[in-house]
């Protein structure tokens, strides 16, 4: 899944969902993808939160295969800013 796909599932995802806050996925070379006012975009913006992952882990999360918690103990991710914005988007990964 690249990251274009992974972007329109977080997309539809928030269809069901709303996500208050602004948070950044940054899968370096792949690009961003950005989370705020509830919508999903990737052009590259300053957010609440960030988190550096890798595109591949960042579809592992996003389909259930890679717990946050354990991701961020594994090095897989690493989350800066507002930590408290990176532990909404774990409620909405659990919905």
């Amino acid at each position: 899944m690249d990251i274009s796909q992974i972007a329109d599932r977080m997309q539809k995802g928030l269809s069901n969902s709303t996500f208050d806050g602004s948070l950044k996925f940054d899968c370096g070379p792949d690009g961003v993808i950005v989370l705020a006012d509830n919508t999903v975009s990737r052009d590259d913006r300053d957010t609440a939160c960030t988190i550096r992952i890798t595109a591949e882990n960042l579809a592992k999360l996003i389909a259930g295969k890679l717990n946050p918690m354990t991701g961020v103990m594994m090095g897989k991710l690493k989350v800066s800013g507002d930590v408290t914005t990176a532990m909404k988007l774990g409620e909405l990964l659990k919905a």
